[in-house]
């Protein structure tokens, strides 16, 4: 308890700290951007008392050095256009003419200048007005989007840093599910060898062979239910077999312990169709689907499995008449923790997707549903 408490302290502190030195980064991008700004403005108030000394400078006499190197060197990349009193362009610096093909266009870049910057007023006279309209240089423009880039670097991090997290999570709950199947395993097969020897007594006794033969038949299965916990974490052994008769298997040991008020149905070829398989898992599978079926249609209906081959393909084919599945969620109940049901874990499809694709490199889908008539799910195997 205080392990994990100081754990979110810890990760409180960092996430604070990280948002302090995010929004002292935003907050000194922001500042450099406005004394850069202010500097800017402060040339063009140099250049416009440049302009005044020239406008003030008789015709035959020379403009001095240092007014020539101000008019010449102070903007070098800023764009500047000079309006004079009756609103015609005097002139431009950093402009390309193309863009001063016309009074339309010139007054297309005065507004956009207005909207960058204060525009600023040159006396050439008594009565003599000129104005400055300046736009930002373009490494100015480029600052603009700094904090941009920035954000989206940190984002990036963030959603690295999540999903590492997330995934190192996941990776540990995932072992600790793969430890309880492993354990569950191991305690089901003390009372499962116990049962075995109560089988074997009964025999000696005056009980009806049938029942003994339904009890060895359940004491199979928890056998085959103790081998799938096993394996599970593990790469299983696949092994060449017929899939006709261990889906015949599967789904007949279904029917037999299922409601009467479901018709089973099951079509299959009349000749063996051999494939590597993991006999557990693949009968775990089966029952998993036949089970939502069964759920599906309420204990009430039409179920069928239809096995077939095309060359070198296996269809296996489960259909029922439940209630559906909407288009929106044909892959999503195949994702771990998705469930409809009032009570259960929504791990059965996931688990069928896994064994089906992880194990035996096959595929597995909704083939068709129709809310209200029905839902068919399809595996896919290859044979080898």
């Amino acid at each position: 308890m205080t392990f994990s408490f100081n754990r979110n302290i810890i990760r409180w502190i960092i996430i604070i700290s990280s948002f302090i030195i995010i929004s002292l980064i935003l907050w000194n991008t922001y500042t450099f951007f406005q004394n850069f700004k202010a500097e800017e403005r402060s040339k063009m108030k140099t250049w416009s008392m440049a302009l005044i000394d020239i406008g003030t400078i008789k015709a035959n006499d020379e403009v001095n050095e240092v007014t020539g190197h101000v008019i010449t060197e102070t903007i070098i990349s800023t764009p500047v256009l000079v309006i004079d009193n009756n609103g015609e362009l005097s002139t431009s610096r950093n402009i390309d003419e193309s863009l001063l093909s016309s009074p339309i266009e010139v007054q297309k870049l005065v507004d956009k200048f207005k909207g960058e910057n204060t525009r600023i007023e040159v006396n050439m006279g008594t009565t003599s007005k000129q104005f400055i309209y300046y736009g930002n240089s373009p490494l100015l423009n480029k600052l603009k989007y700094y904090p941009l880039a920035l954000l989206l670097i940190i984002l990036l991090f963030g959603a690295v840093v999540y999903f590492f997290y997330r995934s190192s999570k996941i990776a540990e709950q995932n072992k600790l599910w793969t430890g309880m199947a492993k354990e569950t395993a191991h305690q089901i097969g003390t009372p499962l060898s116990s049962l075995v020897g109560w089988a074997e007594i009964l025999k000696t006794e005056a009980v009806n062979p049938e029942y003994i033969l339904e009890i060895e038949k359940d004491i199979d299965r928890l056998q085959t239910i103790t081998e799938r916990f096993s394996k599970i974490g593990s790469v299983p052994t696949l092994k060449n077999l017929d899939i006709v008769e261990v889906t015949k298997s599967s789904y007949e040991y279904l029917k037999s312990r299922s409601s009467k008020l479901i018709n089973f149905e099951i079509v299959i070829p009349d000749r063996e169709i051999p494939i590597n398989l993991n006999e557990e898992l693949y009968s775990w599978t089966i029952e998993n689907l036949v089970k939502n079926a069964i759920d599906a249609m309420r204990g009430k209906g039409d179920l069928k499995l239809e096995l077939t081959q095309l060359e070198n393909q296996v269809f296996i084919n489960i259909s029922d008449t439940g209630k559906g599945i909407p288009k929106s969620s044909f892959t999503k109940i195949f994702e771990p923790g998705y469930t409809t049901k009032k009570r259960g874990w929504g791990l059965g499809l996931s688990l069928a997707k896994r064994i089906v694709e992880d194990y035996h490199n096959g595929k597995i889908k909704v083939l068709t549903s129709e809310i209200g008539n029905g839902t068919t799910i399809q595996i896919l195997l290859r044979q080898v």
